[in-house]
């Protein structure tokens, strides 16, 4: 079963980090990644841009109405996500929580809904 792994994470947190940090944050994402595929279990990952870039779109009345910026204002977005298969819930509860995300956001885990 497809399960999407959404990552929330505070926008800045990125740009507080020293050089270090962030080569072992990229280094831990790196690692992680490889480890789904070796596992079988990625289907497909992405990082998000700055939900600045965001456009939302709203139909009302027949009517788009598009603006830019996120649809929520908080303090954590959505920063990228995995598309993983696993067997069930549990597994992909196990892969969400060695996401390194985990450690300093959320990680949101959906089934995907077949159609």
């Amino acid at each position: 079963m497809q399960y999407l792994l959404m990552l929330y994470s505070n926008e800045t947190g990125w740009s507080q980090m020293t050089p270090a940090e962030q080569e072992q944050g990229v280094a831990a994402y790196g690692a992680y990644t490889q480890a789904l595929k070796t596992a079988g279990a990625l289907v497909g990952s992405n990082r998000l841009q700055n939900s600045a870039t965001a456009t939302t779109v709203h139909v009302a009345d027949g009517k788009s109405q598009v603006l830019d910026g996120p649809y929520v204002d908080s303090k954590e977005q959505l920063a990228g996500y995995y598309l993983i298969d696993t067997p069930d819930l549990d597994a992909a509860l196990a892969w969400a929580a060695r996401c390194p995300g985990a450690s300093h956001g959320t990680i949101e885990v959906r089934p995907v809904w077949s159609m």
